[in-house]
């Protein structure tokens, strides 16, 4: 068994690319590390619907360039075997380790495989490379990028023609194609002959932005913003500039990109901590708005001053904000959401007589929704655009969310009156999770079966009226890994996350209010029955 795996190991660093990770495995080779050989080499990094994602270093189960070159020789493949030889297919990449070499071979094995290839010219946000594909008439595009994982990662994430990404069956087929290339020394990879693309796909892009915005609607909010050291920074401030609103006040220590992420544990505005230098930043600033995007700016974080100190808006209470100004504005067409996230948006679709639709979770599915108007999740995704960008857009959310406020400014208001209105309007929509990271993630397949066998009769007192197993799909979704408990204004929903070593429980309370003075008592209620439904969930999944 051992000589095998150092055979093996051997095997892959004659045909590495890298001296990086050449480097990396002979010295663990030379150590006869086993342990560490035998994970790097328990398998291959699967490739899903989120495409590749995982920690960087050698061999077939992390992250690398020999691992990058098969998924392009397999996407490849895939995109001739279904009628686009000679077809575009545009790539752009992040700012994070590694990210611009795994652009180039993509480049470059596209280019041999006799497809044209043209590569965004610099770390720009992943909703770029989502507006490029349509605007370019692409057959595919590639981003390069871990979002807001640890990092050490960095994933690679597949578009399709109609500038969306891929789900089932593209993954399973493209997997395949990964599957079938027998080794690196039969991909083609000349080093020229591919398009670097200027800033005309840039400018047209913002351009763009400038359509979500009202013609006459004040511009007056003022911001602090922080691009969490990733690449939002430059294009949220051109398409603030350009709109007109006053120049956003940077968290000059994350305002550049930093692949080790320096100032934060997790780069993601949703981690404890991650927003503590905006937060400062607002009380030396007093600002109408804070402004946060993930490292490649396709979500979007607000925080508001919420009595003497700062405190971060749900992503479900941003979904709702953004809803409730489009619908003011008097927008057209379907309102959409994942499972997952807060049932308001269904609400404030309804009273405004506009058709409205669940999926399940990720972009990949919202951006698939017919005559999608506008879509959202939970995890801080808004799709504003969706005819410029098919996917969520940090830089276009954040627009739309500061002319809310500027509105709302201009009206002695602020976006919390607004939230307080659609709670007296719907009903108080409480969300919170309970999301449990693991090492082992046998941890998490443990909790779900437990609930599968066991699963509860009542949480928080109330009787559940619903238990479903998603893994058999209901009439308006596909099967999914995830559970949903409904009970009698309470909804909670089971899942293991699709990109990190997470279980996620999704949890919702409604509570009626009568008047804008009941607030308070509701929101405590909410907050009780909240913590309840966690302890009682937690307990019944054994986590």
């Amino acid at each position: 068994m051992h000589d095998a795996l150092i055979a093996q190991a051997q095997a892959w660093l004659t045909e590495d690319p890298d001296p990086d990770t050449r480097e990396e495995l002979a010295r663990l080779i030379d150590a006869d590390d086993r342990a560490e050989l035998a994970a790097r080499f328990a398998g291959t990094l699967q490739f899903g619907t989120a495409g590749l994602r995982g920690e960087l270093g050698a061999g077939p189960m992390r992250m690398n360039r020999s691992v990058v070159i098969r998924a392009a020789a397999g996407l490849a493949a895939y995109l001739k075997k279904n009628g686009h030889t000679g077809g575009l297919v545009v790539i752009g990449y992040d700012a994070r380790h590694k990210s611009a070499d795994f652009a180039r071979d993509t480049a470059a094995v596209m280019t041999g495989a006799g497809l044209r290839a043209a590569v965004l010219d610099r770390p720009l946000p992943t909703p770029v490379l989502a507006f490029a594909i349509r605007h370019l008439g692409a057959v595919a595009g590639v981003e390069v990028t871990a979002s807001h994982n640890p990092p050490r990662d960095n994933g690679y994430k597949v578009y399709l023609g109609d500038g969306s990404q891929i789900v089932s069956p593209a993954d399973a087929e493209i997997a395949a194609e990964i599957e079938a290339v027998p080794s690196l020394t039969t991909v083609d990879r000349p080093t020229e002959g591919w398009e670097t693309l200027d800033d005309t796909v840039l400018d047209a892009y913002l351009a763009r932005t400038d359509a979500v915005l009202s013609k006459d609607s004040p511009r007056t909010a003022r911001t602090v913003y922080t691009a969490m050291h990733g690449v939002g920074k430059d294009v949220l401030l051109a398409a603030f500039a350009r709109a007109g609103f006053p120049a956003p006040d940077l968290v000059a220590e994350q305002a550049d990109p930093d692949p080790d992420f320096p100032t934060v544990a997790f780069p993601n505005p949703e981690e404890p901590g991650a927003m503590d230098l905006a937060f400062a930043k607002a009380r030396e600033t007093d600002p109408d708005l804070v402004i946060a995007n993930d490292p490649d700016a396709d979500r979007c974080a607000a925080a508001v001053r919420d009595g003497a100190d700062w405190r971060m808006l749900r992503g479900d209470e941003v979904g709702a904000l953004l809803a409730a100004h489009l619908v003011r504005r008097g927008a057209t067409g379907t309102f959409a959401e994942s499972i997952v996230s807060s049932s308001l948006l269904g609400r404030i679709a309804g009273k405004a007589g506009l058709p409205y639709e669940e999926t399940l979770t990720g972009f990949k599915w919202i951006a698939r929704v017919e005559g999608l108007r506008y879509g959202y999740e939970e995890a801080l995704g808004y799709c504003v655009d969706p005819e410029g960008v098919r996917d969520k857009d940090g830089i276009t959310a954040a627009l739309l969310l500061t002319e809310l406020a500027s509105e709302l400014k201009s009206e002695g208001r602020t976006l919390l009156d607004l939230l307080d209105d659609l709670a007296v309007e719907h009903g108080l929509h409480a969300t919170d999770q309970l999301s449990v990271r693991v090492q082992d993630l046998s941890v998490i397949a443990a909790a779900m079966r437990r609930l599968r066998e066991r699963p509860p009769t009542e949480l928080a007192g109330l009787a559940v009226v619903t238990a479903e197993d998603l893994t058999r799909g209901t009439d308006r979704l596909p099967p999914t890994d995830g559970l949903r408990y409904t009970m009698d204004g309470a909804r909670v929903v089971v899942r293991p996350s699709g990109t990190e070593p997470k279980l996620k429980c999704y949890l919702e309370v409604v509570v009626p209010v009568a008047a804008k003075a009941g607030l308070p008592e509701a929101r405590a209620r909410a907050t009780a029955l909240l913590e309840r439904i966690k302890q009682d969930l937690s307990r019944a999944a054994g986590i």
